[in-house]
């Protein structure tokens, strides 16, 4: 290794033309690769964890450890490399999280998980558990606000129909989802007073919706050519259709020639789910849309991108409707890249300074004023082959 370095030495001083070509070389490839490098807040990784969530509505605490949580622990405790594993319950959802050994592959853990909690019988109304990894890169980079002198509900289906799906096509993002657990929602409300006039039950109301508000598949008609697949199409499209479904039984009997409707004895609102999170934006109530950016996108373009789309959709917005940037996360990357141009900038021309104060040398300062951003810039250029990021701990790292 001396020698190398010693010949190396050599080449530099005896040819220094040559030196200064290599190092303008690690330059200008450096800053190219640079221009291409993903830019985020913190680096790729998966961590050893998954945590897996489940919702049931309405369920208390004890229901959901009894009749979730218990049997999720004695499924997942059989996978491979786990580590520790932690559950906490709340009305209506549980979590466990899933602590691996540090050499088990996650990507395989995760299959292993699924896997696992797919064999599992749950109660029927149940939503199936979701599992995720833990990584930083998946966390929102932006949070949206969107508020105005309207119904939550339409501030919603506004959200939705004009707004998701424009956010969703910019480059670079991941997913654009609503905060909380808003949903459009149905309800019908029963009267009691008419169920009586017409000698009906909630059930019968219930086994009616059950019976006409469906959709699947029907088998296949076949003759000696074709195969066509069939569907019943019989799922409701509008609240209007909710209110006209027919109730053709009475306590499990049929009622012949009934012309009893669903609006007749109930009432259905067209709305959002009970609310359990409230969002205020500038002190008025309204909805707050995440934005994820896709592993390895440049998060400062990524952000740049939609707040310009945002202020693209704020111009077709209704008058009164106001979309803005609650937080946006990218701007604490984009000053730690700053700061780190900027000492380097600085660091090269003092020195630059030092060095012919006390060398008084032109071609010893030109070396030393190119050894710098060579070394720093030339980084770049590895960091891109290897497929990082410039994040918070490789800018940590060039300061250093």
């Amino acid at each position: 290794m001396s020698r190398n370095r010693a010949r190396l030495s050599d080449v530099s001083i005896a040819r220094p033309v040559l030196a200064w070509v290599i190092m303008f070389a690690l330059i200008v490839f450096g800053s190219v690769a640079l221009g291409r490098l993903g830019v985020s807040y913190m680096p790729d990784v998966d961590f050893p964890v998954l945590s897996v969530s489940v919702n049931w509505e309405g369920a208390a605490p004890e229901i959901m450890e009894a009749e979730i949580v218990d049997r999720l622990e004695r499924r997942l405790i059989t996978v491979e490399g786990l580590k520790e594993m932690t559950s906490g319950v709340s009305q209506g959802s549980a979590s466990i999280t899933l602590e691996f050994t540090i050499d088990r592959n996650i990507d395989a853990a995760l299959q292993e998980v699924q896997t696992a909690i797919s064999r599992l019988e749950m109660p029927t109304d149940v939503r199936p558990p979701t599992v995720r990894k833990s990584n930083p890169e998946e966390s929102p980079i932006m949070w949206l606000g969107l508020y105005g002198e309207i119904p939550e509900r339409d501030l919603f289906v506004l959200a939705d129909n004009m707004i998701l799906d424009r956010l969703q096509l910019l480059d670079g993002v991941g997913e654009v989802f609503v905060g909380g657990d808003m949903e459009r929602n149905l309800r019908v409300w029963a009267d009691n007073r008419k169920l009586k006039e017409y000698q009906l039950t909630i059930l019968d109301v219930e086994q009616a919706l059950l019976n006409d508000h469906v959709e699947g598949a029907a088998g296949y008609l076949e003759n000696t050519q074709t195969e066509r697949n069939l569907r019943v199409l019989g799922e409701a499209a509008s609240p209007e259709s909710i209110r006209n479904i027919r109730i053709n039984s009475r306590g499990g009997a049929p009622i012949y020639f009934s012309d009893i409707r669903l609006r007749d004895v109930a009432r259905v609102d067209d709305g959002l789910n009970d609310h359990r999170r409230i969002t205020r934006v500038d002190g008025k109530r309204g909805i707050s849309i995440g934005i994820r950016k896709q592993i390895g996108a440049n998060t400062v373009a990524v952000g740049d991108r939609v707040i310009a789309g945002v202020d693209a959709i704020q111009k077709e917005l209704p008058e009164g409707i106001t979309l803005q940037v609650n937080f946006d996360s990218t701007r604490f990357v984009k000053e730690a890249v700053d700061e780190t141009q900027f000492t380097l900038l600085l660091s090269a021309i003092l020195t630059a300074l030092v060095c012919w104060f006390f060398l008084g040398n032109f071609h010893s300062t030109l070396n030393v004023i190119l050894s710098i951003p060579t070394s720093i810039i030339g980084t770049f250029l590895i960091l891109y082959f290897l497929d990082f990021t410039l994040n918070l701990f490789t800018l940590l790292g060039l300061s250093l």
